[in-house]
C-alpha cells in the first residue's frame, strides 16, 4: 500500500495512491462540520491492517478520487520525532576511512528540514557546496527498545524515499581541529589529550529544506526484501549514483538493534540508512553535483519505493547581521 500525505483545498490529509493519476483520501470528508482528517501518524499508529481497513471503507462510502495533479505533496510523515542518519554505511565508502567504528554511526536532522515530493531544495550562496544523497529510509511503526536484531523488523511499519542534502561547504566550515580531554581509566585525577577532527551536522545536515521525503509511504508488506533495492540519482536529467542497498555495511534490522540499544524508537521515527552512492556508468558522483551550480531538478528512484524529485532554487544573497554591535572593554574592579 502506498500511503499519501498531502494537501487538498487547503486541507491537509492522507490518502492512498490508488493509480498513477489519482489518491483516494482516508477518513471523514473534508466538507465535514468540526472533523479533522486523519494524519500519517494515525495510520501509523493504528497499523496497516488498520489503514486497509480505512481504505476499504473510503471506497464503500463512494469516496471520490482526487486527481494527483490537484494535490500539493507533503512529506510522508511530515512532523516525525526524530530523523536519524547511518553514517558511511556504504561499502563504496570503506576505502576512503582512515578509522572508523565496529558499528553504525549515527547524526540527527530535526523535522524542520522536512519537504516533500515536488517542493525546491531552497539553496543560499553562503551554504558553500550543496550535494545530494540518495537513500533508503525506513519509517518506525511501534515503540523499540533494546531488540533482538532477530525481531528488530517487526517495528517496521513501511519504506520511503530519503534525499540526505549535505553542505560539504559548511562542514568545513564547522570543522574543529582540537585537543580533545579523556580521563585516564587506571587514575580518574589525570587526562589525557588527544588530536581529533571534529565536525558538528546540525548547520551541513539540518538546514531548512535538506530533508527530501517521498513521494509516498510503502507499508512493510509490500517491500520483501529492503536490503536489495536498486537506487538511482539523478541530477538535471545526468545520473551521477547508480547503487542498491544491498552494499549497506549494515543491515536495517541490524541499525534498528543497534540504535535500539541507545535510543528509543517511536512510531513514526524516521531512519535514513545510509547514502548508495556508488559512481554512475558514467563515473560521475553525488560530490560532483554541486547544486550551487548544477540546476536540478534531482531525483531519487528505488525499486518498489517510485521516484521523488525535487526542484532546485538558489538564492544569491549574504548571510544576514547576527553578530552585535561590539562592546567596549570594561574595567575589571579588584
Amino acid at each position: 500500500m502506498q500511503l499519501v500525505s498531502f494537501v487538498h483545498k487547503g486541507i491537509n490529509r492522507v490518502g492512498v495512491r490508488c493509480s498513477a493519476t489519482e489518491v483516494i483520501a482516508i477518513g471523514e470528508s473534508s466538507d465535514a462540520v468540526n472533523v479533522t482528517p486523519p494524519a500519517m501518524m494515525d495510520l501509523i499508529l493504528d497499523g496497516t491492517d488498520a489503514a486497509v481497513r480505512a481504505l476499504d471503507d473510503a471506497k464503500n462510502s463512494a469516496a471520490q478520487s482526487i486527481a494527483i495533479d490537484d494535490i500539493s505533496w507533503l512529506p510522508p510523515v511530515p512532523m516525525p520525532g526524530k530523523i536519524v542518519g547511518v553514517a558511511m554505511n556504504n561499502s563504496a565508502s570503506n576505502e576512503r576511512k582512515i578509522s572508523a567504528p565496529d558499528h553504525p554511526a549515527f547524526f540527527l536532522k530535526p523535522s524542520s528540514c522536512l519537504i516533500g515530493h515536488k517542493a525546491a531544495i531552497q539553496i543560499r550562496s553562503y551554504y558553500g557546496s550543496v550535494h545530494p544523497e540518495p537513500e533508503l529510509a525506513v519509517v518506525i511503526g511501534s515503540t523499540i527498545r533494546d531488540v533482538d536484531v532477530d525481531d528488530a523488523m517487526d517495528g517496521v511499519f513501511g519504506y520511503t524515499i530519503f534525499n540526505d542534502i549535505t553542505s560539504n561547504g559548511m562542514r568545513a566550515e564547522d570543522l574543529f581541529h582540537y585537543w580533545a580531554l579523556y580521563s585516564d581509566d587506571s587514575d580518574p585525577e589525570k587526562l589525557h589529550r588527544r588530536e581529533q577532527h571534529l565536525s558538528y551536522a546540525a548547520r551541513y545536515k539540518g538546514t531548512d529544506t535538506f530533508g527530501c521525503m517521498g513521494p509516498w509511504l510503502v507499508t512493510a508488506d509490500d517491500v520483501p526484501d529492503p536490503n536489495n533495492l536498486n537506487v538511482q540519482c539523478s541530477v538535471g536529467g545526468e545520473v551521477i549514483a547508480k547503487d542498491s542497498t544491498r552494499y549497506y555495511n549494515y543491515k536495517i534490522a541490524e541499525i534498528i538493534s543497534y540504535l535500539s540499544q541507545f535510543q528509543t524508537l517511536m512510531p513514526g521515527d524516521i531512519i535514513s540508512c545510509g547514502t548508495a552512492f556508488k559512481a554512475s556508468p558514467s563515473g560521475k558522483t553525488i560530490h560532483q553535483a554541486n547544486l550551487q551550480k548544477i540546476a536540478g531538478p534531482v531525483s531519487v528512484s528505488i525499486d518498489g519505493l517510485g521516484t521523488l524529485i525535487n526542484t532546485v532554487l538558489v538564492d544569491d544573497k549574504p548571510i544576514g547581521q547576527w553578530r552585535l554591535p561590539a562592546q567596549p572593554e570594561l574595567n575589571q574592579v579588584s
